[in-house]
């Protein structure tokens, strides 16, 4: 396997693992870890983006666009490329969390719960396509492992008991 090949995939494979200790450590009142791990996560996701271009898609967004599309065909039978703009989506989303959390930190843990279920419901989502749906062998097994282990332990947080319904 060729070196940027390799660049693209473990700077990808150290977002996911660190993205997934944030949240962990978010669960269980480990807030400032949290804080660090969610920005490592952030900036070795960036890594994996600015490779991926560089590498991949020699910084063309046609060509990634195309690389998409046929991604998409051959698991879904269906060629669309439009799956890249939930990627830059999620990448504007997760920088914008980050730069809230280190500039206003005390706005960041008052804000609307319905903000943060919009965002982490969004990052969840491309996490789980990414390491799941997208991904093959190992890796999906890991992301599946990952969103069960999370499952649970946000269960464990916040039991289906305690849950006002109005």
């Amino acid at each position: 396997m060729r070196p940027p090949l390799l660049l693209t995939l473990w700077t990808v494979r150290v977002a996911c693992v660190l993205y997934v200790l944030a949240l962990a450590a978010w669960l269980t009142r480990k807030g400032q870890c949290a804080r660090l791990l969610w920005t490592f996560s952030f900036a070795c996701y960036l890594g994996h983006v600015a490779s991926a271009f560089a590498f991949q898609y020699h910084w063309s967004h046609h060509t990634a666009y195309e690389e998409t599309a046929r991604h998409t065909a051959e698991l879904f039978k269906v060629r669309w490329g439009g799956g890249l703009y939930f990627n830059y989506l999620f990448t504007a989303l997760w920088a914008l969390d980050v730069i809230w959390i280190w500039w206003n930190t005390g706005n960041y843990r008052k804000r609307p719960r319905w903000i943060n279920v919009v965002i982490h419901s969004f990052l969840a989502f491309m996490f789980f396509n990414a390491t799941v749906v997208f991904a093959s062998g190992a890796v999906r097994w890991l992301g599946l492992t990952a969103v069960l282990v999370l499952g649970g332990l946000w269960y464990r947080t916040h039991p289906i008991d305690k849950v006002q319904i109005h």
